[in-house]
């Protein structure tokens, strides 16, 4: 969402994860997605490919935020990803209870419920960057279960979550493109369906 709101033209390359061609592996040197390249400039790390695209260009001023934006990115990429991953993906970490993992995620998001009672968005009456970078993994989180999401004290959360859900620019950011199996190069490799 990012790079759509900067305005830039990306090549989207759109893979299978269980069978990765080989210019991806020699585009990523982590294997993962997303991953950009621009230039000489390589990318597999999306908030820092958020970075760059409004670096390029910002004209809705999502930059411009308060520094607790920069705050709320962390504890989302940090605590709230792990725990999320924990949930999400529970099968693989047998050693971990899987409703302790989401109570630490729904930690969080009530955190971000408080935020929302407060504003339209994060940091102010605005989307910025702390929006663009940590709604989508509450959608992930959220759709983990939507019916039990959308059951808990956070009715602030699913109202901001779903406006960026029903917005133009979330359809056009999740259009369906035909998998990517070869080529030369690539600018933007991702996977859609998280």
């Amino acid at each position: 969402m990012a790079v759509l709101s900067a305005g830039l033209d990306v090549e989207l390359r759109e893979i299978k994860l269980k069978e990765k061609p080989e210019a991806f592996l020699k585009a990523s040197p982590s294997a993962t997605v997303p991953n950009l390249q621009a230039c000489d400039l390589n990318f597999d790390k999306s908030l820092d490919i958020m970075f760059w695209a409004l670096g390029q260009r910002d004209p809705h001023g999502l930059f411009n935020m308060p520094d607790i934006g920069m705050t709320l990115i962390a504890q989302n990429d940090g605590p709230f990803k792990t725990a999320l991953d924990h949930t999400k993906y529970a099968v693989r970490y047998p050693d971990l209870d899987p409703q302790l993992e989401r109570n630490k995620a729904s930690d969080f998001v009530q955190s971000v419920n408080a935020r929302l009672t407060e504003n339209s968005f994060l940091t102010g009456d605005r989307p910025t960057l702390a929006d663009i970078a940590i709604f989508p993994f509450v959608r992930q989180f959220a759709n983990i279960d939507r019916s039990w999401f959308d059951a808990q004290p956070w009715t602030d959360v699913i109202i901001w979550l779903d406006g960026f859900l029903q917005s133009t620019e979330f359809q056009a950011a999740m259009i369906k493109i035909p998998v990517w199996f070869d080529g030369s190069h690539a600018y933007l490799f991702g996977h859609a369906s998280d």
